[in-house]
């Protein structure tokens, strides 16, 4: 079993998110490597919804994350903040809307669109099926890999995003929707493809029709272990979402867990559950994207 850290944001402390970090980091007992000196930090930026409202990844994280970073590491360590444009959202744009190129102004680190990258193909194998996929240079060349997700639930057939679904926007491909009707096994495919060294779910902001402050951080070496914790807290069953046991079965990780720090009931109890409004709103988007006009209204 794999071991998961749940962390809770204490306002008490001075600088409360890279507190809560470093406290997660040391529950799964993860140090860094003080040689590296490459490091990329993907976030989870699916739109150009706001951190406040629990879709994204505040920018505020990143930033003590990457204190944090050349803190324990070096003062001078080459960090970059990846994203790759998508069918409705153009990296310039949400960069600039969420925070992000005033964060690399003032921390001194690069903004790269994984789109405009170079790549490199790759072939993987995944459920029986082969996977050809553009690598960018940018990931490839990373010393250490950071994958910052966000704990969602959603009314598609995968449920979950998070840890897992989060690489989905490394690839770099603009027009991703291609791959929604193999959503599960893609994403299982990329995290062969592109494999990230550590997982933190920033969800000091939970989603939800209205979202509410959760104060917690997560942290796990295994994405898949992460992703089943996650979705325990989400209301969600594992063993009901199909990609984690393929994940598993691909040797991405394990979903067995270890729990280290606060109780996940704790954090499950905050959460918002799936409502009726929810799902119901999770099939108009269906629809709306089955119709062609979910792309043009921002919804994939």
């Amino acid at each position: 079993m794999s071991l998961v850290s749940l962390t809770k944001i204490s306002l008490n402390t001075q600088q409360p998110l890279k507190h809560a970090i470093a406290q997660s980091l040391n529950l799964i007992n993860y140090t860094f490597d003080k040689t590296i000196h490459n490091i990329v930090i993907k976030p989870n930026l699916c739109y150009y919804w706001d951190a406040t409202t629990g879709q994204t990844t505040s920018p505020y994280f990143v930033s003590a994350l990457i204190d944090l970073l050349r803190e324990q590491i070096h003062p001078d360590i080459d960090i970059a903040i990846i994203e790759s444009d998508a069918s409705a959202m153009r990296c310039k744009y949400a960069f600039k809307m969420l925070g992000y190129t005033k964060l690399a102004q003032e921390k001194q680190v690069r903004l790269i669109n994984l789109t405009e990258d170079k790549t490199s193909n790759t072939t993987v194998s995944c459920n029986g099926n082969n996977y050809e996929f553009m690598i960018p240079q940018t990931i490839k060349e990373a010393q250490l890999k950071i994958n910052i997700a966000h704990i969602k639930y959603t009314i598609n057939p995968i449920k979950l995003t998070c840890a897992l679904k989060n690489i989905f926007g490394c690839n770099p491909i603009q027009k991703k929707f291609k791959y929604h009707s193999d959503l599960g096994n893609v994403i299982v495919a990329l995290n062969k493809a592109m494999p990230f060294d550590l997982a933190i779910i920033d969800n000091n902001i939970a989603a939800g029709i209205q979202p509410r402050r959760m104060g917690l951080v997560m942290a796990s070496q295994d994405p898949v272990a992460l992703d089943a914790a996650a979705a325990k807290i989400a209301w969600l069953t594992p063993s009901k979402i199909p990609y984690l046991k393929t994940a598993e079965q691909e040797g991405i990780g394990k979903r067995s867990y270890i729990i280290c720090g606060e109780s996940l009931e704790t954090f499950r109890a905050i959460y918002p559950k799936p409502t009726f409004n929810t799902k119901i709103r999770g099939h108009l988007k269906k629809t709306l994207l089955t119709v062609g006009l979910g792309k043009r209204m921002g919804l994939e």
